[in-house]
């Protein structure tokens, strides 16, 4: 029986503060001398994020990789292993099929073998999966508003605006031309592909475009 723990960070930042990798790996080593366990590994994960499935993460692959029946596998929170509730059980289903523990230390521990635990286990992965999507929402919410006060948001250079002082979004002359060459070849139902074909753009680029202007 092998023990392998799993903790991870998002970015730089949060390394250095709260659930930091020393305070998680701490809590994991803290874990395994109560249950008299004296030699585990642990899977660093630094700057990645918890909506990128557990598979998908370079250090998620090579602890699924090196698990075999019988072992058991340790993390501090639920969301440091999972953010998205599908893959959190479609995960623990795994887990089970192949005889591996799956200790939560938020949770209390054993998240396989105990029915209530497993029940507190799909509720809190659906609320970190929801709560995920607020944030996003309000992120949305934040760039439009900005948006619509002319304020440049962050991310991709709107395509017709340049960035002046204070974010401001100051018009290229330009591209609006080429933004109403656009629109007006959309309004005879010409479709986006021909449209960028025509003009020589990305149709990613046309699609974008009309979408902000309608």
């Amino acid at each position: 029986m092998k023990i392998l723990g799993y903790i991870r960070v998002s970015t730089a930042e949060q390394a250095n503060n709260g659930d930091s990798l020393d305070t998680q790996t701490r809590a994991i080593e803290g874990y395994c001398m109560m249950k008299g366990w004296k030699e585990f590994r642990i899977f660093v994960e630094g700057g990645v994020s918890g909506s990128v499935p557990l598979a998908d993460r370079p250090q998620g692959e090579l602890l699924i990789g090196a698990i075999e029946p019988g072992d058991v596998v340790i993390t501090p929170k639920l969301d440091r292993m999972f953010r998205s509730a599908s893959d959190a059980l479609t995960t623990l289903e795994e887990f089970k099929e192949q005889g591996v523990q799956l200790h939560m230390l938020d949770l209390g521990g054993d998240v396989t073998g105990n029915g209530i635990s497993k029940l507190i286990f799909t509720i809190l992965s659906a609320v970190a999966e929801n709560e995920r999507e607020r944030i996003r929402d309000r992120i949305r919410d934040v760039k439009r508003n900005l948006a619509s006060k002319g304020i440049y948001g962050g991310g991709t250079r709107p395509y017709g605006y340049d960035i002046g002082e204070g974010g401001r979004l100051i018009e290229r002359a330009d591209e609006q031309k080429m933004i109403a060459g656009i629109m007006q070849l959309h309004s005879t139902g010409m479709s986006p592909r021909k449209i960028g074909d025509a003009l020589g753009m990305a149709h990613m680029t046309v699609r974008r475009i009309i979408a902000r202007r309608t």
